[in-house]
């Protein structure tokens, strides 16, 4: 697992950063891993994760939980992605997976949700694959939040991708 620690940088000019209005980039890894969070939520790196929250605790309504593992490049395309979510969140057999791949990223993603302090809570957690890592984004929220959150899920899912050559994050990815 990688150590996580929070850099923000002045971009500059004519860098090739682009997110959808609304949002703001992150990066982990020097480009293992990038997605978009909306522009106001916080970040805390930690050890083994980046947590990133739609407040600053404790007056969050959600946390979004990333992890990282690089490794070298191998063909994962044997290992089945559904029963890696199935084995790893103990979901049934018949649970929905959500599926999307493209160039470089598969994804796939399921919901959960039990009772904590008398009120409903959803988790929904992603495990995405590329040719040298792997990351598994969990995000955690009270059900009652779940139409404003589903399109925020949309967004990180639309824009994750690994494996970027960033040399200077302050210019973005440039064709290698």
């Amino acid at each position: 697992m990688a150590t996580f620690e929070r850099t923000t940088l002045k971009l500059k000019d004519g860098h090739t950063w682009k997110c959808s209005p609304g949002y703001k980039i992150c990066v982990l890894a020097e480009g293992a891993l990038r997605f978009d969070v909306p522009r106001e939520w916080v970040y805390e790196p930690s050890e083994a994760s980046v947590k990133v929250y739609d407040a600053t605790p404790p007056d969050d309504n959600c946390r979004l939980e990333v992890s990282l593992l690089r490794h070298s490049q191998i063909d994962w395309s044997g290992l089945d992605l559904d029963g890696l979510i199935r084995n790893s969140t103990g979901a049934k057999a018949d649970a929905d997976i959500r599926r999307q791949q493209r160039p470089g990223v598969e994804i796939a993603w399921t919901e959960s949700s039990s009772v904590e302090n008398g009120k409903e809570a959803c988790s929904r957690i992603a495990i995405v694959r590329g040719v040298n890592a792997h990351a598994v984004l969990t995000l955690d929220f009270w059900a009652t939040d779940a139409d404003r959150l589903a399109p925020v899920w949309d967004e990180i899912m639309r824009s994750i991708d690994l494996g970027l050559k960033v040399q200077d994050p302050t210019v973005g990815v440039r064709p290698v």
